[in-house]
């Protein structure tokens, strides 16, 4: 339950501070290797991304927020969401396990109404839960985000939101809102 917990606090602490709104995407990658304190890609848990996933899908509903959950580098890193988030979104043929695509994606497979698999994403915010690499999926500009809660176990959590690119130089101006 702890680790539910830790998952749903740090979730929740995320969606807050990228300010995603209803109808966005966070992407998540996680190591439950990491989580355990053992090197990525050597502890693989079911148990434990059950736990993981289901406190931050809480935390995803909760706010109305779709959750893409990335695969591990054995399908180059794929994602498995709800059908819904991405109606127009060209799928792939692959069903995730434990030892390729991951625990926490094969959590997310299990679980999500209508799982689909995709190539790539475009998500609005991020976390990366012990290493896994989930700069690919976010939008072009991504924006670091520290959080209080950067811990779930022994992993270490890192942050992003996205925004809008600025363009136009020294004389434009811009929306305060889209920062």
């Amino acid at each position: 339950m702890e680790l539910k917990q830790q998952a749903y606090q740090t979730a929740t602490e995320l969606i807050e501070k990228a300010g995603l709104k209803k109808g966005q995407i966070l992407v998540v990658g996680c190591s439950t290797s990491e989580i355990l304190g053992a090197k990525i890609g050597t502890d693989s848990s079911p148990e434990t991304a059950a736990e993981v996933f289901s406190g931050i899908y809480q935390a995803a509903c909760e706010k109305g927020v779709w959750l893409a959950a990335q695969c591990c580098e054995h399908l180059n890193r794929a994602i498995i969401t709800e059908a819904a988030a991405v109606p127009f979104a060209e799928p792939v043929n692959v069903v995730p396990q434990p030892k390729a695509g991951g625990s926490f994606a094969t959590a997310a497979y299990r679980t999500f109404e209508h799982p689909v698999a995709l190539e790539h994403i475009r998500a609005d915010a991020g976390m990366d839960i012990g290493f896994t690499l989930i700069g690919m999926h976010l939008k072009e500009v991504a924006v670091p985000l520290r959080l209080q809660k950067d811990h779930i176990g022994a992993a270490k959590v890192l942050a992003a939101r996205t925004r809008a690119k600025f363009i136009g130089g020294e004389r434009a101006r811009y929306d305060d809102k889209l920062l």
